[in-house]
């Protein structure tokens, strides 16, 4: 049992690092070379709202799924699962609409709110805080004699 934990860490860890790696080909984002570029005077790029937010979506479905592979690997614990997926969809449905403001406002609220705005549209930063709180939450229950 123990080796299908860790291949559900793996796999999800593996599909975060290719959704970031093949995000140039998977993924409709005009975006990725502006925010890419050093040169922060760069043109702001045409695109097609449609495609954008269908490329947005589908990129955070594909990180949700790794990141609850992830989660349920580590913890062995859907309802724990269920309720980092709830975490996750709730960071991208408050921070997907003031992205898509950003851009239609051609980033003038600012470059570097734009910027960490997208990022935690496109990348499953919240993970990076789930793991750590449900692992206190797991040693506490230890601590309590909740977990055996």
């Amino acid at each position: 049992m123990k080796t299908l934990n860790w291949l559900l860490i793996i796999a999800g860890i593996l599909g975060l690092v290719c959704v970031r790696v093949l995000e140039g080909t998977l993924f409709y984002d005009p975006f990725l070379d502006y925010f890419h570029e050093a040169n922060k005077n760069i043109t702001f790029p045409a695109f097609e709202w449609g495609r954008l937010v269908a490329g947005h979506l589908f990129r955070f479905i594909l990180n949700l799924v790794f990141s609850c592979l992830i989660i349920y690997g580590l913890f062995k614990n859907k309802q724990w699962t269920l309720q980092g997926a709830i975490m996750m969809v709730i960071v991208f449905a408050i921070s997907f609409p003031i992205y898509l403001y950003c851009i239609s406002n051609k980033f003038e609220i600012g470059y570097l709110f734009s910027f960490y705005m997208r990022r935690f549209v496109i990348q499953p930063l919240i993970i990076l805080l789930i793991v750590p709180m449900f692992y206190y939450r797991k040693q506490m229950m230890h601590k309590e004699g909740e977990v055996s």
